[in-house]
C-alpha cells in the first residue's frame, strides 16, 4: 500500500492535470503610448511665442466644482475614519465638499467679480443638475465651462469611458449654448484611450499632461489634442491635501512661481495656472491666502489673466510650425 500523497505531491498532481485539460491563450492589448503621440521637445529648441503688446505671462485661473457621490467611497478624506475602514454613507467627508459648494465657492465667486477675472471652470457636467445655483453663477459671470468627466470618479472606474464623455459635453453644452472645448480628467485620470476619445468628442484641450510651460501637440486618432500648462505645484490639492502644507505655504510657493515665470517671461512669454477647490481654498481660514495671491501679481504690469479658451485661440493663431 503506497503512503498517501504529502500537500505538495497532490497540488503537484492537480496541476499537471489542470494543465492537460486547459490552456493559456495570449491576448494583446494595443495601447498608444504618450511617446506615440508626441515626440520629446524641449522648450529651448522652439521658436518663440508672442504676447500682445510685449505681454509677459498669463495667469490661468482654474476653479473646479463637483459632485461627491455619498453612495460612493469619497474622493478624498479629511478626516480619516474610525479604524481607518471607510464605510457608507461616509458623512463628515462628503459634507467637506458639500460645504465648499455651499459657502467656499462663493467666496471664489466674489473674488472673481470684484477682480474682473473670468475663470476656467473645471465642472463634473452633473454639477449643471445637482448645483444648477453654483453653475448658473459661473455661467452669468462668463467663466469659461470645461468638462471635468461626470461626476468625480476616476477615468478607469467609468464602465463606459467614451460613453460617460459624450453625456458630459451634452450636459454642459444643454446648460450653457455651447459644448466645452477644455477638458481635465478627475484627479488628472486618463485611460490610454482617453484622448482619442476625447477629440471624437469634440475636445480641442486638455490639461492632465502637466509636462510643459507652453501649449503643445498630441496625436490622436482622430486629429491633433493640445494639452495646456497646467500645474501641480501651484494647485491646492496636492500642496494642502496631500502634503499637508498650511496654506502660507502654498501661497509663497504661487508667488515664487509667479516670480520665476515672470522673469523668464522676458525673452520667452509663459503661462502659469493657479488650481483651487471650494472644499480647500475656500474655508474660512484660507481665503485670505488665495486673495493674497492675487494682490501680489498685480504689482506687476505685463501680466494677463485668460481662461484656456484664449490661451489656446492665441496659441493656434500665434505658434511657428
Amino acid at each position: 500500500m503506497s503512503a498517501p500523497d504529502t500537500d505538495f505531491e497532490a497540488f503537484w498532481r492537480a496541476a499537471n492535470v489542470c494543465r492537460c485539460n486547459f490552456y493559456f491563450q495570449k491576448v494583446v492589448i494595443y495601447v498608444t503610448l504618450p511617446s506615440e503621440r508626441a515626440k520629446y521637445s524641449a522648450i529651448v529648441d522652439r521658436p518663440k511665442l508672442q504676447l500682445p503688446n510685449g505681454e509677459r505671462l498669463i495667469i490661468w485661473t482654474i476653479v473646479n466644482v463637483e459632485v461627491w457621490d455619498i453612495a460612493r467611497t469619497m474622493p478624498r478624506q479629511v478626516l480619516v475614519p474610525p479604524t481607518s475602514v471607510t464605510t457608507l454613507p461616509d458623512v463628515p467627508n462628503w459634507s467637506w465638499h458639500e460645504y465648499g459648494m455651499r459657502v467656499g465657492f462663493w467666496r471664489f465667486h466674489a473674488l472673481y467679480e470684484r477682480l474682473k477675472i473670468r475663470p476656467s471652470l473645471s465642472i463634473n457636467a452633473r454639477v449643471c443638475l445637482d448645483y444648477p445655483r453654483v453653475a448658473q453663477a459661473c455661467k452669468d459671470s462668463g467663466w469659461e465651462f470645461m468638462g471635468h468627466s461626470f461626476d468625480q470618479r476616476p477615468m478607469h472606474s467609468e464602465p463606459d469611458p467614451a460613453a460617460m464623455i459624450e453625456k458630459s459635453v451634452k450636459t454642459i453644452q444643454e446648460f450653457t449654448g455651447k459644448p466645452p472645448i477644455g477638458w481635465m480628467g478627475p484627479g488628472l485620470t486618463e485611460t490610454y484611450d482617453t484622448p482619442d476619445q476625447l477629440k471624437a468628442a469634440g475636445i480641442k484641450y486638455i490639461c492632465d499632461w502637466a509636462w510643459d510651460d507652453e501649449p503643445c501637440e498630441i496625436a490622436t486618432k482622430h486629429g491633433p489634442l493640445y494639452t495646456l500648462p497646467y500645474s501641480l505645484e501651484t494647485n491646492d490639492i496636492p500642496v494642502m491635501a496631500v502634503q499637508y502644507h498650511e496654506a502660507p505655504y502654498w501661497t509663497q510657493k504661487c508667488k515664487d512661481t509667479f516670480d520665476r515665470l515672470y522673469e523668464e517671461g522676458a525673452t520667452r512669454p509663459k503661462i502659469m495656472a493657479i488650481a483651487i477647490h471650494p472644499y480647500l481654498s475656500g474655508q474660512p481660514s484660507r481665503i485670505k491666502y488665495l486673495e493674497n495671491i492675487y494682490e501680489y501679481i498685480s504689482r506687476f504690469t505685463g501680466v494677463l489673466h485668460w481662461n484656456g479658451e484664449q490661451i489656446l485661440d492665441w496659441y493656434l493663431k500665434t505658434k511657428k510650425y
